[in-house]
């Protein structure tokens, strides 16, 4: 599958059509929910034969772009441009809105330089997504010692970057669909420093596909809520990163109030 954009930008076309199945549900996520099964058991069998590697994890990424916009998702990414000029590797720090950017930024990222993302330990033993995460080399933290997560993070963080392979940090407990800056760590900025490599910001809008009540990962779709996610320059890491981390949270707290996102 060809990465979205060579540019530095990317669009839902306007005539991308709603697949049948998906009018068929009346405004219902089962077809996506179908839809997504299918994509993540393909990607499982994959990684449990050895062939679900960083190209394939991009494909995959993709098409569930495309099949988020045959549900009715109009996405609008950008900064691609910023992601292709950040020294290699990066840490990219944003913040975590729904699920649909664990499965939206690979295609974004990855087929531009190698990533990987911090997973509870949880997602790497899950039954279904356990073998795609565990093929990916994850950087994977308990969620029970906050000392020890953070020491974790910044060990092996650092070994993946040191191995070139860039890494997505959400500095929240949980996502959440308002942004609260007093819930967004420095986790990022201090590995990055740790690590000696550039932060890349990233803000998200991703209310599309909403956290669900009973199960979290399999919310409804809102289809008058538009996708976005933009990257702005990498910035290097000085002093504290006081500065740094603020500029993030700013990067974050203007574009969202661009976009029209829940406050």
């Amino acid at each position: 599958m060809e990465p979205l954009t060579s540019g530095d930008t990317y669009d839902t076309p306007e005539d991308t059509p709603r697949f049948l199945g998906d009018r068929l549900a009346l405004g219902m996520r089962w077809y996506f929910t179908y839809l997504l099964a299918r994509l993540v058991l393909e990607c499982r069998s994959a990684a449990n034969r050895g062939e679900y590697d960083t190209a394939a994890w991009a494909r995959s990424s993709i098409r569930n772009v495309h099949e988020l916009e045959g549900c009715g998702a109009r996405c609008h990414f950008r900064g691609f441009d910023h992601v292709r000029q950040a020294p290699r590797p990066s840490v990219f720090v944003g913040n975590h809105m729904s699920i649909l950017e664990t499965f939206a930024l690979p295609g974004l990222i990855a087929p531009i330089m190698p990533v990987t993302f911090i997973v509870k330990d949880s997602l790497v033993r899950h039954r279904f997504f356990g073998a795609i995460m565990r093929s990916r080399d994850p950087v994977v933290v308990g969620r029970a010692n906050p000392r020890e997560d953070f020491e974790t993070v910044l060990r092996e963080g650092a070994a993946r970057l040191a191995h070139g392979i860039s890494l997505i940090v959400f500095p929240q407990a949980t996502r959440m669909p308002r942004f609260d800056p007093e819930q967004f760590n420095t986790l990022g900025i201090k590995l990055a420093r740790r690590a000696g490599v550039p932060v890349v910001p990233m803000a998200v809008r991703s209310d599309f596909w909403a956290n669900g009540r009973l199960l979290k990962d399999l919310g409804p779709l809102h289809r008058d809520r538009p996708v976005h996610i933009e990257f702005g320059a990498a910035m290097s890491v000085k002093g504290t990163g006081s500065e740094q981390h603020a500029a993030v949270v700013r990067f974050i707290e203007e574009h969202l109030a661009v976009w029209g996102a829940p406050r």
